[in-house]
């Protein structure tokens, strides 16, 4: 989690601030493949233990992915799905606290990250319509939420690459909300007939 953290640090900041002074801009590089290079031993070390190889790497396709195509930088932000595993640990033990937990953890990484992404691939290309944070964040807010305003779009391929990951996330969550409140709403209708049914028989 240390290492993801200083990763976000090394390859936000020239992102935030495209005048960064060279030298700085250099340590930050040599930083974010550093924190690379240890992703890549550990996944190595973990596919030399795991007893079936190949199942492991697929079931941990992400992990593979970001030690191989380390040139896509914004793929290289998966590797925070990490952090979703501390969200599992502190959700409530209910099925509706674990549904907020994970939705409001996971649209918070998902615009956050996506709008960083976004702005990399986006602020330096031709016509581009996000040159700003500001823009990135206001356009990752409503594509993840499907509202899509088309005020603000990517025009790279990184960028549209991005934007289909926020669009099955956002999808993914409209989808968990609503299966997570039939649910509950289920389970507490047979709880009210349940009890309904034991007050019948005193």
């Amino acid at each position: 989690m240390l290492l993801a953290g200083a990763f976000v640090v090394a390859y936000a900041w020239p992102v935030l601030d495209p005048r960064l002074d060279p030298d700085l801009r250099t340590l930050l590089d040599a930083l974010s493949w550093t924190v690379w290079a240890a992703f890549a031993i550990d996944l190595a070390a973990r596919l030399f233990l795991a007893e079936d190889r190949r199942r492991y790497a697929v079931s941990h396709w992400y992990d593979v992915a970001l030690v191989l195509l380390p040139v896509l930088r914004p793929l290289r932000l998966l590797r925070l799905l990490a952090l979703v595993r501390i969200l599992d640990r502190s959700a409530a033990g209910s099925i509706a606290g674990r549904v907020l937990v994970y939705v409001s953890g996971a649209t918070l990484l998902a615009v956050a990250l996506g709008a960083l992404a976004t702005l990399d691939a986006e602020q330096d290309a031709a016509e581009a319509n996000i040159t700003t944070y500001g823009d990135a964040l206001w356009w990752a807010s409503t594509t993840v939420t499907t509202v899509g305003y088309g005020d603000r779009f990517p025009v790279t391929g990184e960028g549209r690459f991005v934007a289909v990951a926020l669009m099955l996330v956002g999808i993914a969550l409209v989808g968990t909300v609503t299966a997570s409140i039939a649910s509950w709403m289920l389970a507490r209708i047979e709880s009210e007939r349940a009890a309904a049914g034991t007050s019948e028989d005193a």
